[in-house]
């Protein structure tokens, strides 16, 4: 056994070792310029909280976005997708007008979409909007029910309850039945599902694949890389996306009340990049792609349009981000959508921790007399994201940003729409997660009615929320504003 005087010197290499790490780290953060708020958090988490604060820089400090742990450079698809992106914008630029006139204001932000996630403008015929799980969840029960061909769906969470058992016996029967059925689920989200519930799917001929599985050996890289998307095509005719996952919260609500989120049913060309977006999350997974079918990109009937004729259409762009794009896709068309408001901006999300990009988009908006809009849950999901969200209240308020805290029930809801003209609806939060290291998929729909049901949406939950005022948040207890400010430094490194 060691005697007194050797654990001392034991303690004080260690603790060099630590602070030798922590300086490397920091250093190679600055080198690589990241966000100066970002690295003097990560900075301080290591050097007042030994070895911990080592571990969490590890699995969660990273930005593998340049490292590429995912890499979907060299994909047929993918270059083809390019290929006609270049094409699609070559054709806009020799005619300037843009679907409709009352859409012009947003050029910009569909060249940029073109370009940094490859987001073809997809013509849709119809589209349908679901507010609650519940109703989503109905929805895409029915449209299983219906499948003659094929079902790809993908969750973040699949729960072994009433749901997820609901929705595995209506696979099961359809698999039986001759049809091509394929379940993607996160390692993470979906981590109390156990290993029988999925063994029965797979002799049921179900295709089951967990993405990123949690193992005792798995590289703390792809840890925190999570794939946070829901999406559901059915034939390659019917898609749905948005924020809905498959357990029974989302259905019959929790001990605070209803499950509130926004879902989107699209038939036309968005399936078409849902089914790409799919395939791809199934390659990264398996490391071989399908065979190309006409199944999953069947002939959409009547598709005679033009982007160019003036006319109102289903028109849409779908943005897909994550490790493996070269940019930060969704966060570029959250600001960029921002910054192209002229009158104003409605915004619900569940959690609110934006980059300073993002934050300083929003309060610049509103200084500059935009009526700017945010529905936050008056609770969260939990004490960390109820907190850390809050922290930012007090600044917004102060740049005449209106707060709505939403008290029935939990909305989880991802949506923004701008000027009653263009909305965004899919599974990103407004927090540095969903924007760096979460695999998302969002909708810019380009159509003003579908924005007005959005608008219509947040102004009747509006109704049903407490409206923040200024003076009285500043008068708000002291120890929450020591739990805002400490969870608030925290937000930058989640």
């Amino acid at each position: 056994m060691w005697s007194d005087e050797v654990w001392p010197i034991i303690s004080a290499v260690l603790y060099a070792m630590n602070m030798g790490i922590a300086v490397y780290a920091s250093v190679t953060m600055i080198l690589r310029r990241q966000d100066p708020v970002r690295t003097l958090s990560w900075t301080a988490v290591m050097v007042l909280l030994p070895y911990i604060g080592i571990l969490l820089y590890f699995v969660f400090g990273q930005n593998f976005r340049k490292k590429k742990i995912f890499s979907r450079k060299g994909l047929g698809d993918v270059k083809l997708r390019r290929e006609l992106c270049v094409d699609e914008e070559e054709k806009l630029k020799k005619d300037p007008r843009l679907f409709s006139s009352e859409n012009e204001p947003y050029k910009k932000l569909v060249y940029q979409n073109l370009k940094n996630s490859y987001a073809l403008i997809d013509y849709n015929s119809d589209i349908d909007f679901y507010f609650d799980g519940r109703d989503a969840l109905d929805a895409m029960y029915k449209a299983i029910g219906e499948a003659t061909n094929h079902i790809h769906i993908q969750t973040y969470i699949l729960e072994d309850d009433m749901t997820g058992n609901r929705f595995a016996d209506l696979l099961i029967k359809k698999a039986r039945s001759g049809v091509e059925v394929r379940l993607l689920i996160d390692g993470i989200g979906s981590v109390s599902l156990k290993k029988k519930f999925l063994e029965h799917l797979q002799q049921n001929g179900i295709e089951v694949l967990v993405f990123s599985p949690v193992r005792f050996f798995m590289p703390m890289s792809r840890l925190n890389y999570r794939n946070h998307r829901k999406i559901l095509v059915v034939d390659g005719k019917v898609g749905f996306l948005g924020g809905v996952n498959i357990a029974d919260r989302y259905y019959y609500g929790t001990e605070t009340g209803d499950w509130h989120d926004t879902h989107i049913k699209v038939i036309g060309e968005s399936v078409f990049s849902l089914q790409e977006g799919f395939l791809l999350d199934r390659y990264f997974v398996l490391n071989r792609k399908l065979r190309y079918s006409k199944k999953y990109y069947p002939q959409i009937e009547n598709q005679k349009y033009d982007i160019t004729v003036e006319k109102k259409n289903f028109y849409s762009q779908i943005i897909s981000s994550g490790p493996d794009s070269d940019w930060a896709g969704i966060m570029q068309c959250y600001f960029t959508a921002i910054t192209c408001a002229r009158d104003h901006i409605y915004l619900v999300t569940p959690y609110f921790t934006p980059n300073e990009t993002i934050l300083n988009a929003i309060k610049v908006a509103a200084l500059g007399n935009i009526d700017v809009r945010i529905m936050l849950p008056e609770k969260a999901d939990s004490a960390t994201a109820t907190y850390s969200t809050k922290s930012y209240i007090g600044e917004l308020l102060e740049a005449g940003v209106k707060i709505y805290l939403f008290k029935e029930g939990f909305n989880h809801s991802k949506v923004m729409s701008i000027d009653g003209c263009i909305s965004i609806i899919g599974s990103a939060n407004m927090d540095t997660r969903s924007f760096e290291h979460n695999f998302e998929i969002m909708s810019v729909l380009y159509n003003s009615d579908c924005a007005k049901i959005v608008e219509n949406r947040f102004l009747q939950d509006a109704e049903e929320c407490d409206g923040v005022n200024l003076a009285k948040w500043r008068k708000r207890p002291v120890g929450e504003k020591v739990k805002e400010s400490f969870f608030r430094l925290m937000s930058p490194l989640m």
